[in-house]
């Protein structure tokens, strides 16, 4: 029997390794996309380590989603590689503390957690069949998300540069992503869904301004260990009640309720369209 095959980005982060371990426990073999391939090799030894893992089981493959060009030449490699892709958990995120944009003129935080994945899943779509899943991991902050073009792409938002407001808008846009490609693959049942892992200590929550150390001492009850914060995408990647479930925000485990403001958003249209825009010399 071929073993099944999952994509997963920023695998060598906290939420990242644990829903990398939950795969490789299920028998895949499992691609950890990462921007660096020296720590995604000791990562990669880590869980080779003391198991009786093959080698094979898991691969570093090199993706840096800073760079759109680079996004499409890590898909290339896959699609020349002809295999089915069961399993793409767009995982990886940033949250950027000062504005800058990336080689293609996006503002950073929007190119690494809308537009690059975006690029990524449209790119590997060919390799997937009925069954295979996408899950993105979006936040909570999405409710404050607010989407404003040609702002979002250049500057992410209207105004002056607020490192969380601009997070909140990438996650809204994923959102969206998700319910639109849902919609566009549901007759190939090809399932994607967005989860909310809720507050999670990884290396994304940073001392870089003054009143963080505040912020973290408010927020420290609440925040749930990788562990915990992995849980939900796993469940949607690997559970069976959830294989035809599509188009769904997912949060602690079950799926959450989202208002007609999501699922008809004014923006929903033309932010594919725009992206279509973007990211067409690579498709």
């Amino acid at each position: 029997m071929k073993r099944k095959i999952a994509v997963v980005t920023g695998a060598t982060g906290g939420i990242g390794m644990e829903i990398t371990r939950a795969l490789l426990k299920e028998e895949f073999r499992v691609i950890m996309a990462c921007r660096n391939r020296e720590k995604a090799e000791q990562k990669r030894k880590e869980l080779l380590r003391g198991s009786d893992l093959p080698e094979e089981r898991i691969e570093v493959m090199h993706l840096d989603l800073f760079s759109l060009s680079g996004v499409a030449a890590f898909a290339d490699r896959l699609l020349q590689r002809e295999e089915k892709l069961d399993v793409l958990m767009n995982n990886a995120g940033t949250i950027s503390t000062c504005y800058s944009q990336t080689q293609e003129g996006l503002e950073h935080t929007v190119g690494v957690n809308y537009v690059a994945p975006y690029l990524l899943t449209r790119k590997l779509l060919p390799l997937m069949a009925p069954g295979s899943r996408i899950v993105n991991m979006i936040s909570c902050t999405y409710v404050i998300g607010k989407l404003t073009f040609p702002d979002f792409f250049t500057r992410g938002r209207r105004g002056m540069f607020r490192r969380l407001l601009v997070y909140s808008n990438t996650k809204l846009a994923l959102l969206l992503f998700t319910l639109s490609l849902s919609d566009k693959l549901r007759e190939r049942n090809v399932s994607v869904n967005a989860v909310d892992p809720g507050i999670v200590s990884t290396d994304m929550i940073t001392m870089q301004k003054w009143f963080d150390p505040l912020a973290d001492i408010f927020f420290r009850p609440l925040i749930r260990t990788p562990y915990q914060g992995a849980a939900t995408a796993i469940d949607v990647l690997l559970n069976e009640q959830w294989k035809d479930t599509t188009g769904t925000l997912f949060v602690s485990d079950k799926p959450g309720k989202l208002s007609g403001n999501y699922l008809r958003h004014a923006r929903i249209q033309e932010l594919w369209e725009k992206t279509e825009e973007i990211v067409k010399e690579w498709l």
